[in-house]
């Protein structure tokens, strides 16, 4: 017998420990997309986590929910701008200053849009790479500083997107963006690689948020969504999910790589 129709939502796994007693930042971390998903995923593995973002409001509000489900002392919180290099320094002095040392940074933060580039002014295509490639170099930088001397190293995971592979209509500031950030995370990698850092990136194709539904059209939401083989886009979770696997021992062999969270079919 056949059945149609798309397959159900997995169920979320169950936690592991799988990061017990570490420390992870974790940028544009507030509301309800990756890196929101990331700071819930990384506490239910038992780390404590330092979680930034741009809107301070947004950024309260999530630390208090936090705080509440996991307790004041495994949440602190901080603004950050990663477009400005001493709030971003001192994000991760903090991290060290209240936990003692940084053990995973997730470089989460990223600006999208879609804009013609016939069309696109030099403001837009700025500020799109300010955020997204120039912020997560900022940020990978000032974590391997510090994790360079750590006595057990650490793990930084970058946000990429498929895009940086795939060609797309009204994204080439954004896919430039990102695939600057696939190039940034394999050179760096093995600049790492002696200092025992391991530095990765995800790839996601379409994961669904109240931010993207509010910078792109229905209908462009509706033709993406039907490009994936399950018919459905990931859920935030999700990608937080490879995040987790990215961050912790079981990756502990993998550097360099950028791993695509996508069921995307030509």
């Amino acid at each position: 017998m056949t059945t149609t129709g798309e397959p159900p939502l997995p169920a979320r796994p169950a936690p592991r420990d799988l990061l017990l007693g570490r420390t992870v930042v974790i940028t544009a971390a507030a509301g309800a997309g990756i890196g929101g998903a990331t700071a819930r995923r990384c506490l239910e593995e038992g780390a404590r986590v330092l979680v930034s973002d741009a809107h301070e409001r947004r950024l309260e509000s999530g630390r208090r929910e936090l705080e509440e489900e996991f307790g004041a002392d495994r949440v602190a919180a901080l603004p950050c701008d990663v477009t400005d290099e001493a709030q971003v320094r001192a994000l991760y002095e903090l991290a060290v200053e209240r936990f003692g040392r940084i053990d995973v940074a997730v470089n989460n933060a990223g600006l999208g849009g879609t804009a013609e580039l016939a069309d696109m002014t030099d403001a837009e295509w700025d500020r799109v790479l300010d955020v997204t490639l120039n912020g997560t170099m900022r940020c990978t930088r000032a974590a391997l500083r510090i994790m360079r001397d750590q006595d057990t190293g650490g793990v930084i995971v970058n946000n990429a997107s498929v895009v940086g592979w795939r060609a797309q209509r009204g994204q080439s500031h954004y896919a430039a963006a990102k695939a600057g950030v696939m190039a940034l995370t394999r050179c760096a990698a093995l600049e790492a690689a002696p200092h025992g850092v391991r530095i990765n990136a995800v790839a996601p194709s379409l994961a669904m948020h109240p931010h993207l539904v509010k910078v792109t059209s229905q209908e462009l939401l509706d033709e993406l969504t039907a490009r994936e083989a399950f018919g459905r886009y990931a859920e935030p979770w999700e990608v937080a999910n490879v995040i987790v696997f990215l961050a912790g021992d079981y990756s502990s062999y993998m550097t360099g790589e950028v791993v695509s969270v996508s069921s995307q079919h030509p």
